[in-house]
């Protein structure tokens, strides 16, 4: 007879360091092996000659990466708190069931779908995400490009979390979620099978996602799953080679706070110049693309309005 599903007891904050235990950090184990393979594809590029990796941008990734694992290390203890603290509220917890990781996984993906979405149709969502699209080369150390305020997006997430999933599932989720992210970031796996890519966010799908091409833009935001999008109206086949990084390229491309905090800056900027709540909450909410072009047209009436000499 099967053991019940739901009707797990709270658990008690005391027990916090259990959880923390039995939770396997997944992420720091494969560190060593992320770090192998991405030697191995830039020992690859260089032999052949290959422009896939630029020196001061793959410095910047690997700053950005380990500021990325200081961060996460710093808010693992808060993060559980609140996770634990959601769990034990709910009437329909659900008991620790390792199979319960396959549905919490195709939730999550779910939900990580419309987070990816908003993170590029709303400015301030992309300021905690462009860091990841600010490189000019796809290959794996891209995958080390995660913003050090990422966090604030758990808020997209609390859907999974009301659902009842045990706390150990939930972060086991997460972190496989962002562990099968590092493989679909390079150009020397082509085309899959045709029913692999058809289900899956395969390099492929996401090379379009890194496209800065008009017809590239804000596509496959699948993280696992790309049925997603072609459930949404938001899915793009790799035709054209893509051109990668983002519209207007950042500088300092080995300063990871720069890197980080570029756009941050710049929205607090416009912000300020901004007359009227309306145009402020433009420039705060509005869509990066939008606020690009708009910018992109004010600059260039300013230029074509002063007198040539």
């Amino acid at each position: 007879m099967l053991d019940p599903l739901f009707g797990a007891p709270p658990i008690p904050i005391h027990q916090l360091l259990t959880v923390e235990t039995n939770t396997p950090n997944l992420i720091l184990w494969a560190v060593p092996v992320m770090i192998f393979f991405t030697a191995i594809e830039m020992i690859g590029a260089y032999v052949q000659e290959r422009p896939v990796y630029e020196k001061h941008e793959t410095i910047g990734s690997v700053l950005v990466g380990l500021g990325s694992l200081a961060v996460s290390a710093a808010l693992k203890v808060a993060l559980l708190t609140a996770t634990v603290w959601v769990y034990n509220q709910l009437p329909w917890r659900m008991v620790l069931h390792w199979w319960t990781l396959i549905p919490c996984y195709i939730i999550y993906d779910f939900f990580s779908y419309w987070a990816h979405r908003v993170s590029h149709e709303q400015r301030f969502w992309w300021a905690t995400h462009v860091v990841h699209h600010s490189g000019e080369h796809y290959n794996l150390s891209v995958s080390f490009r995660l913003s050090w305020v990422q966090h604030l997006k758990i808020i997209f997430f609390l859907p999974v979390a009301l659902i009842g999933f045990h706390p150990i599932i939930f972060f086991t989720t997460n972190q496989i979620a962002v562990l099968f992210q590092f493989w679909v970031h390079t150009e020397y796996i082509r085309k899959m099978p045709a029913w692999v890519e058809f289900i899956f966010a395969t390099p492929s799908n996401h090379r379009v996602h890194h496209g800065s091409q008009p017809k590239y833009i804000d596509k496959n935001y699948g993280a696992t799953f790309i049925i997603w999008d072609r459930m949404f109206g938001t899915y793009q086949p790799e035709e054209e080679t893509p051109v990668y990084g983002i519209t207007t390229n950042i500088a300092h491309k080995a300063n990871p706070f720069h890197i980080n905090f570029h756009e941050f800056t710049d929205m607090v900027r416009d912000v300020r110049a901004a007359r009227g709540l309306r145009r402020k909450l433009f420039f705060i909410f509005g869509s990066p693309t939008k606020i690009a072009e708009e910018k992109r047209q004010i600059a260039t009436f300013d230029f074509s309005d002063k007198p040539h000499s």
